[in-house]
């Protein structure tokens, strides 16, 4: 990992741990003021319902919501059968605890348990208590949605981590290029996928919050784009493969050579690929019009070249595929 990626990772570190100090402190005052009992809860509920995301955080909210009215159900029915014992509690947490595991709310078994050990400390679940729990619930909730509300899609760094997965695939075909016409290749390592792979990973992870960041449906522009360079990337690893299989060198290598820099030349974010097809086609007829092989080592080394050749083919329709499905 890069230096600047460990220092980004450390800056967005500090910002959540800051926003989440500065809100828990916020919701306490605000129980505070409003005179709650056990007003400290409220900062831990809001603690618990951060999130990283619009849709996570709201999301988390409505289960947290509905797994809070179960607790209370649950609650109720325990105390009324073991009075507000330390049995009573055990049956309630063992019935809540099944209940939220199935249904998928496993975060919220500790901050309802937590509320529900109000009733056992006051031995009631009167009108007075449960309007105070039901309060430290919104407040808590209500301000770790709030600290999340200003969050929004990051455009410029998307096109940014984007740009680096791009520049990442140039280097490789330009590797490519280099590299397929030497007979020598003990020194063509794979050091470079394991970048790409590195810049790919930061770009999808940050396509995945923006695309949760938004309340819109269906724009998902960043995580198709992500996909189909994670495709290329496949394809990529595979010609790269090939060039290590050949060890003869037949004229035609410099051909393929010569075309796989011409990609890396005309490679953009917005090149529909057409012309390299074209190209590509144009190649393919001349290769198949040339003298036949006149002995085996050239045979195996134009089959393989060929076979590249394909691969490359995969390779822009991938893009070009990708436009289409956009347009």
């Amino acid at each position: 990992m890069s230096g600047p990626m460990k220092r980004e990772i450390w800056n967005a570190r500090v910002i959540k741990s800051i926003k989440i100090a500065v809100a828990a402190v916020l919701s306490i005052a605000i129980a505070g003021e409003l005179g709650l009992k056990y007003s400290a809860t409220a900062g831990i509920i809001t603690v618990l319902s951060i999130r990283n995301t619009k849709r996570e955080t709201l999301q988390s909210a409505g289960n947290r919501a509905l797994a809070f009215l179960c607790a209370l159900a649950i609650a109720a029915g325990c105390f009324w059968l073991l009075d507000y014992s330390l049995w009573a509690f055990a049956l309630y947490l063992f019935g809540f605890a099944l209940l939220c595991l199935c249904l998928g709310w496993g975060e919220a078994i500790a901050m309802n348990s937590v509320l529900v050990t109000h009733f056992m400390t006051e031995r009631s679940m009167g009108p007075g208590i449960l309007a105070n729990e039901i309060a430290l619930f919104l407040t808590g909730t209500g301000m770790g949605i709030a600290v999340n509300l200003h969050l929004h899609r990051k455009g410029v760094e998307f096109d940014r981590l984007a740009g680096e997965a791009d520049r990442q695939i140039k280097g490789i075909l330009h590797r490519m290029s280099l590299w397929l016409p030497r007979e020598d290749k003990s020194g063509y390592v794979p050091d470079c996928f394991a970048s790409l792979e590195t810049a790919l990973e930061a770009a999808k992870l940050c396509a995945v919050e923006n695309y949760n960041n938004v309340f819109r449906r269906g724009d998902s522009r960043e995580l198709d784009y992500i996909k189909m360079r994670e495709r290329q990337s496949v394809i990529l690893r595979e010609i790269y493969e090939n060039i290590l299989k050949l060890q003869y060198l037949p004229r035609q290598a410099h051909m393929v050579a010569e075309f796989l820099g011409q990609i890396e030349r005309d490679y953009h974010r917005d090149n529909t690929v057409e012309g390299l097809l074209e190209e590509l086609d144009q190649l393919l007829v001349r290769l198949k019009g040339e003298e036949l092989p006149v002995n085996r080592e050239e045979f195996e080394a134009r089959a393989v070249l060929f076979y590249i050749l394909m691969q490359i083919h995969s390779l822009l329709e991938v893009k070009r595929a990708f436009l289409l499905d956009r347009s």
